[in-house]
């Protein structure tokens, strides 16, 4: 990943895949990520191994023996006998019988605990399922917690890998309505695990999908469908074209503890352009991905000069607003807030808020919304502000007008 980085340890996290009884897409999707990561591998010029993929919850949909089966059937045949496969469970594998019918079929059909601690490659791996729906018991976070302490006594240099399916709350994008925290207080006292979690659906290749504060939190993203954790848009939390998501991290570790984590679109067969790097996992005062440090680093949406807006498809009462995409020249845009004056005093008539569609690769040039409870014959101003991850909005929107029809 970098010319004077070689990995000792990779492997492979994502996060609800949702099998169906029947095939659906999603068994694809799972197929070529795990052909992905062989590529991955075998192109590396000096470490050609996939030592681990870990699968963070919700890979059935609802827990059954065929869909156990069927994601059981997909690993052995997309990985070498050299590859470890570490799973939790979760609310959905719950949905047919219970934990205990769960943990049960985990154990008969993978041959693995619902909690698991191993060393691979001389890191720690720690995966804890909740004890019902996603939440965690005292028995969970005490077993967690005696982990954490042989780990951190084995080197405490050393990244210790974490994982369970719900996000700690209040970290990555998605851990406000998707979160649990029910293990802060006990991470927070190891800066050098870095933790993986899912649930949420939320995309990857959003910047907010690393978090560092006391330790690293990462969100796995899915490979069913994009569900993000902001709740002002039109159209809900869910997004349009929402299925088009296959999405996993590609996870790296060399001999200096350093590590290196890239965000990949099993849908477009490559990675997302940019690498997070932790180069001291137990040292938070290097932690680069803070929010504080973000913030001061973003910059402003813009539009260029050649972007336009304009009303189309104008009837008496509605209009359809096309508008090109704004640019940013640190992270990306993150959303819109289109709104719709009225011409003769200015005043606010709709306000609607949309995503830039950044989870899409590559995301479309220009982006439509609907504008419905117009007045007839009536002229109107539309004012476009583009806003990034970190609270930055554009300084001069985008503008057009129009008049609706008599």
């Amino acid at each position: 990943m970098t010319d004077d980085f070689q990995p000792i340890l990779r492997f492979l996290a994502m996060s609800d895949v949702h099998y169906k009884d029947e095939h659906t897409k999603e068994r694809d999707r799972m197929a070529q990520a795990l052909a992905d990561g062989r590529g991955i591998a075998a192109a590396h010029p000096s470490y050609n191994a996939l030592d681990a993929v870990a699968v963070v919850g919700d890979f059935a949909n609802s827990g059954s023996e065929t869909q156990m089966r069927a994601f059981k059937k997909t690993l052995d045949e997309g990985l070498e006998a050299a590859t470890q496969t570490i799973l939790s469970i979760a609310s959905h594998e719950f949905g047919s019988g219970g934990v205990e019918a769960a943990e049960e079929k985990l154990q008969r059909i993978f041959g693995q605990a619902p909690d698991v601690h191993r060393v691979i490659n001389g890191f720690h791996f720690i995966s804890v399922s909740p004890s019902k729906g996603t939440d965690f018991d005292d028995k969970k976070r005490a077993w967690a917690g005696e982990c954490l302490k042989i780990a951190a006594a084995d080197d405490p240099k050393k990244p210790i890998f974490f994982f369970q399916h719900p996000h700690v709350t209040d970290t990555v994008s998605g851990s406000i309505n998707w979160g649990n925290d029910d293990f802060t207080a006990l991470l927070m006292h190891y800066p050098q695990v870095i933790d993986f979690s899912g649930h949420s659906h939320a995309p990857i290749n959003d910047p907010r999908s690393i978090h560092q504060r006391h330790f690293t939190a990462l969100g796995c993203g899915t490979l069913a469908y994009f569900e993000l954790d902001e709740f002002d848009k039109y159209y809900g939390t869910v997004p349009p074209r929402d299925e088009e998501a296959a999405q996993m991290l590609v996870v790296e570790t060399d001999a200096q503890n350093r590590v290196r984590i890239v965000p990949y679109n099993i849908l477009t067969h490559k990675a997302f352009p940019y690498v997070w790097r932790i180069d001291e996992p137990s040292n938070p005062d290097s932690f680069q991905y803070t929010n504080a440090k973000r913030q001061a680093a973003d910059t402003a949406p813009y539009f260029l000069p050649t972007a336009f807006a304009r009303a189309e498809d104008i009837t008496s009462t509605s209009a359809n607003i096309v508008f090109a995409q704004a640019v940013c020249d640190t992270y990306d845009v993150n959303d819109y807030v289109i709104r719709v004056r009225r011409a003769e005093d200015n005043a606010v008539v709709r306000q609607i808020a949309i995503w830039s569609e950044y989870y899409f690769d590559p995301k479309p040039e220009t982006l439509s919304v609907p504008v419905s409870d117009l007045q007839p014959g009536t002229a109107y101003k539309i004012e476009i502000r583009a806003r990034g991850f970190f609270d930055k909005t554009c300084k001069t929107p985008l503008t057009a007008s129009f008049e609706t029809v008599c």
